[in-house]
């Protein structure tokens, strides 16, 4: 999460959509008062600059606009230009199960990712109540309920949706430095079985069918 009052934005990190890149892209252009949550060189610097605000949910790296106030008011975000980034739900799948994989604290999901092969896990009734119940829209709802979100940036597209991004800032991002990215960004679709194809299809009908996104190539 990233809120730069000198630029007017507010920049809402969505879990495994490649928000690393954009966080850095952003912290290479930072004003020097700008709020920044994340593991990011700049973001880890100034953590301390939050460590005393209290907020009505979570502060971190993925928080949601409802988290916020105490930080940042809705009355304030409305006139911020909100903004995030999107992935094709079948890919996010992959990449969060062999992130979840790769970790060793304490979660249900980690734990649960350690111990059943893929399929198993998108199955799940833990995950599909954990990410069927959090839509992309759902990060970007203000705490009176509203979604106000002025740009989803799709990662794949990313080059066809950033231009009113680039014109609120008035300068250009693209192309954004490729950070965490491992072989399976290219073949994510072999790890799929017609069952486990179908469950996130389902678990996330409102997102594909928002953004557009198919199993097939884009």
């Amino acid at each position: 999460m990233i809120l730069s009052r000198g630029r007017g934005y507010l920049f809402i990190h969505i879990p495994k959509t490649g928000g690393t890149s954009m966080a850095l892209a952003l912290e290479a252009r930072a004003m020097a008062d700008d709020v920044m949550l994340g593991d990011t060189p700049k973001a880890l610097k100034r953590r301390r600059r939050v460590k005393e605000v209290t907020t009505a949910g979570r502060l971190w790296k993925h928080s949601r606009l409802r988290d916020l106030p105490g930080l940042v008011e809705e009355e304030e975000m409305r006139r911020l230009f909100v903004f995030t980034l999107v992935r094709n739900p079948w890919a996010r799948m992959v990449s969060y199960y062999h992130w979840l994989r790769a970790q060793s604290f304490d979660h249900p999901a980690v734990l649960l990712a350690r111990r059943t092969e893929f399929e198993d896990f998108v199955a799940h009734p833990h995950t599909r109540a954990s990410l069927g119940a959090a839509d992309y829209g759902s990060y970007v709802c203000l705490p009176s309920g509203a979604e106000h979100c002025r740009l989803f940036l799709r990662l794949e597209h990313i080059e066809e949706d950033i231009a009113p991004l680039e014109a609120h800032l008035g300068f250009a991002l693209a192309p954004l430095p490729h950070v965490n990215r491992s072989a399976r960004d290219a073949d994510w679709r072999g790890g799929y079985s017609e069952a486990s194809k179908a469950a996130v299809a389902e678990l996330a009908a409102k997102d594909i069918a928002r953004f557009g996104y198919r199993f097939g190539p884009e």
